[in-house]
């Protein structure tokens, strides 16, 4: 891997906020899933010399939803976001939790899963695993995963949610596993990096893989 990842935890829960340059010094740089604090991204940013050129949104849900409105006004950069979830953020709260109120915003790229996207220097991929959400999309670039609410080491994402779905989920982790090598980098929504192989030997909710 030769990204450069800087990681944020943002907003209410403290949600995984990534800043992915294509390499220490970039001009450019891509903001994954901004929770909340935008005022601190744009410090970050400039402390960087980076301008952010894109803003990527694995899913739907608040809680990595809180800053969009504030980074994407602030700099302008298009937000990309699962065209079938992209209510969670035009009408956002409609789905927050009670006492909480956030910024909606309208996404201007709206993706399926399977594009590729050439930003800021850096080709990602893209890949729609839902179970955690029904448009959950994964960001895949240079041996980085950026996997949401997918998977987490030594967990997976809630499927006690609105659209979600527990056998979903696992095949949606079985599609990136066979997609991606073991020493892939996870960088997920909440928690540590982890790497695939590591969730795949080891997460415990993950043992019907195993089989």
């Amino acid at each position: 891997m030769s990204l450069v990842v800087d990681c944020y935890e943002l907003g209410p829960i403290g949600t995984n906020c990534y800043i992915v340059r294509a390499e220490r010094g970039s001009p450019e740089a891509v903001v994954v899933d901004p929770g909340g604090d935008a005022p601190r991204l744009h410090l970050e940013l400039a402390g960087m010399g980076a301008a952010c050129s894109a803003i990527l949104i694995t899913h739907g849900h608040w809680d990595h939803l809180g800053g969009v409105a504030d980074l994407a006004e602030g700099t302008g950069a298009p937000v990309h976001m699962a065209e079938d979830e992209r209510l969670l953020l035009e009408d956002i709260n409609s789905f927050v939790p009670p006492g909480v109120r956030l910024r909606p915003y309208t996404p201007g790229v709206l993706l399926e899963g399977d594009e590729t996207l050439e930003l800021a220097g850096i080709s990602f991929e893209t890949l729609r695993v839902p179970g955690h959400s029904p448009a959950h999309l994964a960001y895949y670039a240079d041996g980085c995963l950026f996997s949401g609410d997918l998977v987490f080491a030594g967990s997976v994402g809630r499927t006690d949610l609105p659209g979600a779905d527990w056998d979903t989920l696992v095949a949606s982790i079985r599609t990136v596993a066979e997609r991606y090598p073991p020493e892939t980098v996870v960088f997920s929504g909440h928690g540590p990096e982890t790497t695939l192989g590591a969730e795949l030997a080891r997460n415990p909710f993950l043992a019907e893989l195993r089989a």
